[in-house]
């Protein structure tokens, strides 16, 4: 796992901050957003593998930040973080394209488990689209 990029999107700073140091200590490569706007101003210069996105969010919330990212880059992987109270929204978000969703507070080894499928996934599509430029 050591290498993959995420973005690490959420509004409660303590959260990001000590998420962001967990995943940085098993060789990830973090830069966080507390906001969906951010997220996307981050993305244009942060060659993100995933998103680690919070679905309640002041302003451009979760859902409309997934739509958006899966416009402008659909390889990106989004992982959904929610809590009770939205899990229709994760369920949306589903639909919308992303990867999977997770409950806050989200269990270290759980999101470990899915980081590394979400990554395997992003790099099975780019070598598809590799091999098929390739033989054109």
């Amino acid at each position: 796992m050591t290498g993959i990029h995420i973005l690490l999107v959420d509004d409660e700073a303590p959260f990001r901050s000590a998420l962001g140091k967990r995943l940085t200590k098993r060789g990830m490569v973090i830069e966080e957003a507390g906001a969906g706007e951010e997220a996307l101003e981050k993305l244009r210069g942060f060659a993100a593998d995933i998103v680690l996105l919070d679905v309640k969010m002041p302003g451009m919330d979760g859902i409309a930040t997934l739509h958006r990212i899966k416009q402008e880059w659909p390889l990106v992987e989004v992982i959904m973080l929610t809590g009770h109270a939205s899990m229709e929204m994760a369920i949306q978000g589903m639909e919308l394209g992303a990867f999977d969703y997770l409950m806050k507070p989200v269990e270290i080894e759980e999101l470990l488990y899915k980081l590394e499928d979400a990554s395997t996934r992003k790099r099975h599509r780019e070598e598809k689209i590799a091999a098929r430029a390739h033989t054109e």
